[in-house]
């Protein structure tokens, strides 16, 4: 294999055509000048599962586990995906927590006091988020509030909103349907199998159109083998994941089965598409980074900045909304507390964890994935471990610590070696 990239013709335009090996160097290269991505997140992800399942192997690697973790993250990733359109733009959402509680029992009361349906119910409680997020983004831009205030006047706001809808205190369950299967409930065996095997191919499709086309424009090309490895690496991932999850997971199989991938799995995965394609393929997303980069020049670029800041806290809101479904389909119940405690703490923290940088500029979705899911295990091993409550939040605190180091870090020597 050839170490140092060729030249080859495209439209009588001599394009650079990297190698494999060439492909590596640039990308270490990157890490050296400061771009560090999802590394850190994922080598951490890497380490806590090695920690956890030394430590519990025969409950932390079981297939009800496992299973536990996607309910279990499934609320704060949508919040944090949310939140990664707000952070982008170098702003903050500190209601993004009782937003979603407030989402949550909007959506219940219509659905048991009401008497509406749960289409009707559902619909109602992601609409009230929009109207959240459009209300947030107009006091930001438009009357100039920073976000770190009005967010925080939010915050206490929608507790005692969540209060008085909810009585003070009464706890509204909500019934068995759609809604409450959306976190609770997982797909048929056949069903698992076949979305799993929908995701690689579609996944691998893209990938090689994406190759084919921008070699058709003459644009510098990954290598296939790269590529390759890529496909195969998510399918290795995804096909293992599937085998495991369509285990029997029932204590006790002779009264209830228990197999297949939790519905939490492609509601993850169906937003994590829709907001990576948003991002990276819009004219939109490319207006998000460069607000996010730098305000002023993106203005005078045409750019409707005051439109974008308005829009991130709107999706960001909307995000907390489905959050705040699912949070409530997991607890089959909604209480002042939903939304509340350590919510947007781990929010924040698993975009942040996963890679997303609090200056604005920098960040992806799957960060809020990745994040997620170190959260999660975090939280998962050390109840597993016996672990009290009050060592949990200190530990997740310090790995947020750490994060935010690292980028802080990674930005200093990334405006140090002229990386950004």
């Amino acid at each position: 294999m050839t170490t140092t990239p060729t030249l080859e013709t495209a439209g009588g335009v001599k394009v650079v055509k990297p190698t494999v090996a060439s492909h590596f160097r640039d990308y270490f290269g990157r890490i050296r000048g400061g771009d560090l991505g999802a590394l850190p997140a994922v080598l951490g992800l890497v380490i806590l599962v090695a920690i956890f399942g030394s430590a519990r192997s025969d409950t932390f690697f079981s297939a009800g586990n496992f299973a536990n973790l996607f309910n279990q993250a499934a609320g704060t990733i949508m919040i944090a995906m949310g939140l990664i359109f707000v952070l982008l733009l170098g702003e903050i959402d500190l209601s993004a927590g009782f937003a979603a509680g407030v989402c949550g029992a909007v959506m219940a009361i219509l659905l048991t006091e009401h008497g509406y349906n749960q289409g009707v119910a559902l619909a109602a409680a992601l609409a009230t988020g929009v109207v959240i997020g459009l209300l947030l983004g107009l006091l930001v831009s438009k009357v100039g509030i920073p976000s770190f205030v009005v967010t925080l006047a939010a915050f206490l706001a929608f507790q005692g909103v969540l209060l008085n809808l909810l009585g003070e205190g009464k706890n509204i369950s909500i019934p068995d349907g759609f809604i409450k299967s959306l976190n609770k409930d997982s797909l048929p065996v056949a069903w698992s199998w076949a979305l799993a095997v929908a995701a690689v191919a579609g996944f691998a499709l893209i990938q090689f159109l994406r190759h084919r086309g921008r070699a058709r424009r003459g644009l510098v090309t990954e290598p296939i083998g790269i590529i390759v490895l890529r496909v195969v690496g998510i399918a290795a991932l995804l096909l293992v994941s599937t085998a495991i999850l369509t285990q029997e997971r029932a204590i006790n199989p002779a009264i209830a089965t228990l197999k297949g991938v939790p519905i939490a799995a492609p509601v993850i995965g169906g937003f994590l598409v829709l907001w990576t394609f948003v991002l990276g393929r819009t004219t939109y997303g490319r207006h998000v980074y460069a607000v996010g980069g730098n305000a002023e020049a993106a203005r005078r670029a045409g750019i409707p900045v005051d439109r974008i800041r308005i829009s991130v806290f709107v999706i960001g809101s909307f995000m907390a909304a489905v959050g705040g479904v699912m949070l409530v389909s997991r607890a089959g119940s909604v209480d002042p507390n939903t939304g509340g405690s350590s919510t947007l703490l781990y929010a924040v923290g698993a975009a942040v964890i996963g890679g997303t940088s609090l200056f604005g500029g920098k960040g992806k979705m799957i960060h809020a994935v990745i994040g997620g899911a170190v959260i999660a295990v975090i939280d998962n091993g050390m109840f597993l471990m016996d672990f009290s409550s009050g060592t949990r939040y200190m530990f997740t605190g310090i790995i947020l610590l750490i994060a935010a180091g690292v980028d802080a870090l990674a930005r200093r020597r990334a405006a140090a070696t002229g990386n950004r």
